[in-house]
């Protein structure tokens, strides 16, 4: 990566929320948020210095395999299959999904009675080469119900398809599906034969458990440990109430020495300003890396409300202090430990 001058990082470019390409090229998301910290982290300027590839359901780990991507940070599900088959082995897991399935109100009506057979003989919209192919075609089985499965591409053909009435449904990580049919609901663009708005519902139950997670190439272990400390290190600044804001003062005063001579805050010192063995034998990264991603990217609660939410959130006051949010975080796994969630990281030491 520093031969060549840039990190080439698998990502989605149709994902509000995760990994979205805007009109004027610039990109926002969870996981491009990910990215950038990941750059910062080994030393690369995050504006200039990440090349970012589309990479589909399809194509994501032949792109990892063959070299074409550094780091694949693209809502992909870590998977038994996925972590032992494939030239792939994942590190930080950044969001806690499930798969959800929005439907067309006018061909299977929400009358408050919905059951899995209601979709009995319908038609659903599914990415190929995903864990939600699967997941449905299991959820269909265990249901006694049939489905016909309409591939897609990408999440936004699945859009259009269902746009158009191709197909009855939707489905994939719930996350997308908020985010789709906020969107649908927001421009009218699902309509009836005679032009009438259509409702657009979102089943209640969830087909899957789906932790999405970041992916190196097989093998590469110190990279691999790069990435994972890196959402590690987001984490564990937000638990510490470190931010992109306040990083170089808490550094400054964690490290002080105190009146009996001892460092002030030694957890707190490691995480700002030491490597912690993180790199290779000839290229560790800088004492300064955790800065780095800071300054990047903010601490995990930062980067979920820039994604998520109106981008206001202070990184310390907790989920509910985040306002303006299309999936909110309280109350979710997403959530940190210390408010009933599971995203929690080891000890960095």
């Amino acid at each position: 990566i520093h031969e060549r001058g840039t990190m080439k990082c698998g990502v989605k470019i149709d994902q509000w929320g995760m990994g979205w390409l805007n009109p004027d090229g610039s990109r926002e998301g969870l996981d491009i948020s990910y990215c950038r910290a990941v750059a910062a982290a080994i030393g690369l300027n995050p504006d200039t210095d990440i090349e970012y590839v589309l990479a589909t359901g399809s194509t994501r780990f032949d792109l990892l395999a063959n070299e074409d991507i550094d780091v694949l940070i693209r809502t992909t599900t870590w998977t038994t299959g996925r972590d032992a088959g494939l030239t792939a082995d994942f590190a930080g897991i950044n969001f806690f999904d499930g798969q959800g399935i929005p439907i067309r109100g006018d061909m299977v009506p929400n009358d408050g009675d919905y059951s899995p057979q209601d979709l009995d003989g319908l038609s659903v919209c599914v990415g190929t080469g995903t864990t939600t192919e699967g997941n449905l075609a299991d959820w269909a089985l265990v249901n006694n119900i049939s489905i016909t499965s309409v591939n897609v591409a990408t999440g936004t053909e699945g859009a259009q398809k269902f746009v158009a009435g191709e197909c009855s449904a939707f489905t994939g990580d719930m996350s997308a599906m908020v985010a789709k049919k906020w969107q649908l609901d927001n421009d009218g663009s699902v309509v009836d034969a005679d032009g009438n708005a259509v409702a657009i519902w979102i089943a209640q139950e969830l087909m899957s458990k789906e932790p999405l997670g970041a992916a190196t190439r097989d093998m590469d272990s110190d990279f691999k440990d790069v990435v994972a400390w890196v959402w590690y290190g987001m984490v564990t600044a937000e638990e510490m109430g470190v931010t992109s804001s306040n990083y170089a003062q808490m550094a400054t005063d964690a490290c002080a020495l105190n009146d009996d001579g001892a460092t002030t805050d030694p957890g707190m010192c490691r995480l700002l300003t030491e490597n912690l063995g993180l790199g290779t034998a000839d290229n560790m990264l800088a004492g300064t890396w955790m800065q780095a991603v800071l300054d990047a990217a903010g601490n995990y609660g930062e980067a979920y409300d820039d994604a998520f939410c109106d981008g206001t959130y202070d990184g310390v006051s907790g989920s509910d202090a985040m306002n303006g949010c299309l999936i909110s975080r309280a109350g979710t796994l997403n959530a940190l430990v210390s408010e009933g969630g599971i995203q929690y990281a080891p000890p960095m030491r």
